[in-house]
């Protein structure tokens, strides 16, 4: 491994210009504006497939965006790693909020500014160039690896939900390894172990078939901003438990295990106040933060439109009001099951002066994998040599759409072995990554290609 470490040390100066070039393709999937960048970023993504030893590298097109495949399966009787990453960015508004150009990448006080940075450019390049080290170097590898590269993750991975389920023996594996995580805390190397599920719906209360004047019709006819408000606040208890019937029938008990595990982690709940700006946390009573982040379902209203909200007053009653509301599940939990208790709960609490529309808008089931898989104690061992600290294990409280797919129709075990920060500003202005977790990295994925060999 060391004439490998040296490659990876040696060229990191390229490895960072060419992933400015990577990140300069605005590749919004959700814009339809976009739509040539995604396919210039798809065909840049092949490119580096192509130059780092892939020997068979194609662009499958979808109804939308379209799939970067490439693979290498030239060491017979070795496991076949298969490699997951997104090249779709998510749009950068608002705008003026970013201190440097969205696709123009900064380097400043040790990060990588640009959109895409963390998510998930930065995260699958590393991936790309740990396989390049390795075919400039020894000119084979010591795994078969295959490389499914996708540009829909920012608006849910439908194309390549059903790509997976079409191409099974394409896609054949003994591990899928994805970097699109987070380290618990900088310079701790983390294995995410579970995701948790979502279940996200709308809520539209029609009140009167028009807008009406509040002073001529106030106090007699109802307000869907004001009625949709009673309903969103029902959906607690008083002690943040979800008030829905039936929502957790499916929830199981955090184990003593876990519980143990987390406690280990010395989290400070007082550092993520300072970090997030609130004064004081709060949420389910009788759990930890932790597990309320993990191993907890939840429940938020994502927001409310309704009624006149520019500058100076109308003063009116609203037609109508609606809400987006998510829901993060833990497993066991159906998103479908959970779908239909909450359809059924906010219509009860609809007044019969109004109407009202709940709609499933989408949803994904949660994932956990074992600890004592091959792949996992592989990527420990790889992530104990690059970051030359002990390596913990956690889960994370959002999910990666595509995770679940590939365990149901792939059944191999799925390692989230990510390099970000939970501070890298994600989805937000001023989306970084640290260039020493780049590095980390990509010593990382090296050192797992070649532990994973050994099982």
């Amino acid at each position: 491994m060391e004439e490998i470490i040296k490659y990876l040390n040696d060229n990191f100066d390229r490895y960072l210009t060419e992933l400015k070039e990577y990140i300069k393709i605005p590749s919004i999937s959700t814009l339809e504006e976009n739509r040539e960048d995604i396919k210039a970023c798809a065909e840049f993504v092949a490119g580096k497939l192509k130059s780092a030893g892939m020997t068979n590298v194609e662009i499958f097109p979808t109804e939308n965006h379209p799939l970067v495949y490439g693979e290498w399966m030239e060491q017979p009787g070795a496991p076949i790693v298969l490699i997951y990453g997104h090249y779709d960015v998510q749009p950068v508004d608002p705008v003026e909020e970013w201190d440097t150009l969205p696709f123009e990448a900064t380097i400043k006080d040790g990060k990588i500014y640009a959109r895409g940075a963390d998510d998930n450019k930065g995260q699958n390049f590393i991936h790309i160039k740990a396989v390049e080290a390795f075919m400039k170097t020894t000119q084979s590898l010591p795994v078969n690896v295959k490389f499914i590269i996708e540009g829909e993750e920012e608006i849910g991975s439908g194309n390549l939900a059903k790509f997976i389920r079409n191409n099974k023996e394409l896609l054949k594996c003994d591990a899928v390894m994805v970097s699109d995580s987070a380290l618990y805390a900088p310079g701790i190397p983390t294995i995410s172990y579970g995701l948790r599920g979502i279940a996200f719906m709308e809520i539209e209360l029609q009140g009167p078939k028009q807008d009406l004047h509040s002073g001529a019709y106030g106090g007699g006819v109802g307000n869907p901003v004001n009625e949709l408000a009673k309903i969103i606040a029902k959906l607690h208890n008083n002690n943040g438990k979800i008030a829905i019937p039936d929502f957790y029938d499916d929830v199981k008990k955090v184990s003593k295990k876990e519980k143990e595990s987390f406690a280990k982690l010395r989290f400070s709940d007082k550092v993520l106040c300072k970090e997030v700006g609130v004064k004081a946390l709060q949420g389910e009573k009788g759990y930890s933060t932790l597990e309320r982040f993990w191993v907890r379902p939840t429940l938020d209203c994502n927001g409310i439109v309704g009624g006149f909200t520019g500058e100076g007053s109308k003063t009116i009653i609203p037609a109508k009001a609606s809400s987006k509301i998510s829901m993060r599940l833990v497993p066991d939990q159906n998103p479908a099951k959970v779908a239909k208790a909450f359809t059924k709960y906010v219509k009860s609490l609809c007044p019969p002066s109004m109407k009202i529309n709940v709609t499933y808008i989408a949803g994904i089931g949660a994932v956990v994998v074992p600890l004592e898989d091959k792949a996992i104690e592989a990527a420990q061992r790889a992530l104990e040599k690059a970051f030359k600290k002990k390596t913990v294990f956690k889960r994370e409280g959002g999910g990666i759409p595509i995770v679940l797919e590939f365990h149901k129709s792939l059944k191999a075990p799925v390692v989230l072995m990510g390099f970000g920060l939970e501070t890298d500003n994600i989805h937000s202005p001023n989306e970084h990554f640290h260039v020493e977790n780049f590095r980390k990295g990509l010593l990382s994925a090296a050192y797992f290609l070649d532990e994973y060999s050994k099982q």
